[in-house]
């Protein structure tokens, strides 16, 4: 992810190794990759890719997002599709979720990666083989993240981590009701207090700032899930499209000049490779697409219209190996 992922245990045909604090992974290309969190089997048989989203861990969903939406424009995009299976894909949310709630700091500010450390894992580790049954992403999200007495196994896990160093009070067992109703209670008087004492109000406290630190599915929630990935799905389009441009932004022609004239797809520092192209004119009574073509990277069109007309072409492509669309816009003005 664009914010990257730290901790995440991968392994390709070649290599084995963790992500950094980047989220960074190496391999070959070509090359599957496996995803585990600590022993926890996350994902398998991803290709490996410059970028990998968990919405690519599941081959159901590495199948639809081929499959683009059209927008009211009538272009292809990917977004239509990536926001569907967020909202439908109850896998994808779940493990999403889990990871969210594996951050070391709960509240993921935008921009910032979820960071797994190794006491994490450690204890997550630690805490699997007594789990009385297994973590299953694929159950629908009210077993998953179920609370109360009866634990999802997930929560179970999440129970058994402390999100604090090994020292800190809140990895301590809270105190017990028993301990707590045997106590003393505190003297009313100050100076009739002992302050190696731990009166019955402060084991109290002390229980609840533990219970409190105990983390769940409830901090996460679907929304968070969602939120998460949008944000993070919309900054590697944007990153994409940083990299493609148009030889021109804007271009003007008198209304006598209705030869057919040419825009290029450009990409900074490489040549633009596509897989497919598409194009329309906002207004075909004024400027006409004749025709484009992936292999030419280019998008053929002619002035129709009078003086003081104008018209933007909107041009639509996929980069070659990925499924996500770039648009383009170039301004036509007629004089």
């Amino acid at each position: 992810m664009p914010a990257g992922i730290s901790g995440l245990t991968y392994s390709t045909a070649s290599r084995n190794g963790t992500t950094d604090v980047n989220g960074h992974f190496n391999y070959y290309p070509g090359e599957r990759l496996s995803f585990r969190v600590g022993n926890l089997q996350l994902a398998e048989g991803v290709p490996a890719r410059p970028v990998v989203t968990p919405l690519e861990f599941f081959p159901d969903v590495r199948a639809a997002l081929e499959i683009p939406g059209t927008t009211d424009e009538g272009l292809q995009s990917h977004r239509l599709t990536e926001q569907q299976l967020i909202q439908n894909h109850v896998t994808l949310i779940n493990l999403t979720r889990f990871l969210l709630a594996l951050n070391w700091s709960l509240n993921l500010s935008n921009g910032q990666g979820i960071d797994i450390r190794d006491r994490v894992i450690t204890q997550l580790n630690a805490a699997l083989p007594n789990l009385s049954t297994p973590i299953d992403f694929n159950v629908p999200e009210s077993d998953f993240a179920k609370g109360g007495d009866s634990l999802s196994p997930a929560n179970h896990l999440l129970q058994s981590i402390c999100f604090y160093p090994a020292d800190d009070e809140l990895c301590e067992d809270p105190p017990s009701e028993s301990e707590i109703a045997n106590a003393d209670p505190r003297p009313d008087e100050e100076e009739d207090r002992d302050e190696n004492v731990e009166y019955r109000e402060d084991l109290q406290s002390k229980r609840d700032r533990i219970l409190n630190a105990v983390r769940s599915l409830e901090d996460v929630d679907v929304e968070h899930a969602e939120g998460y990935l949008t944000r993070e799905l919309d900054t590697i389009t944007t990153r994409l499209g940083n990299r493609y441009y148009l030889d021109d932004y804007v271009a003007e022609f008198p209304a006598s000049d209705t030869t057919i004239k040419t825009v290029q797809v450009r990409k900074i520092a490489d040549q633009p490779q596509l897989d497919t192209i598409e194009a329309i004119s906002t207004r075909d009574q004024d400027v006409v697409v004749h025709s484009f073509g992936w292999q030419s990277a280019s998008v053929e069109y002619f002035v129709a219209g009078e003086s003081g007309g104008e018209s933007e072409l909107l041009v639509n492509f996929r980069p070659e190996g990925n499924y996500r669309w770039v648009k383009k816009q170039l301004r036509v003005l007629i004089q």
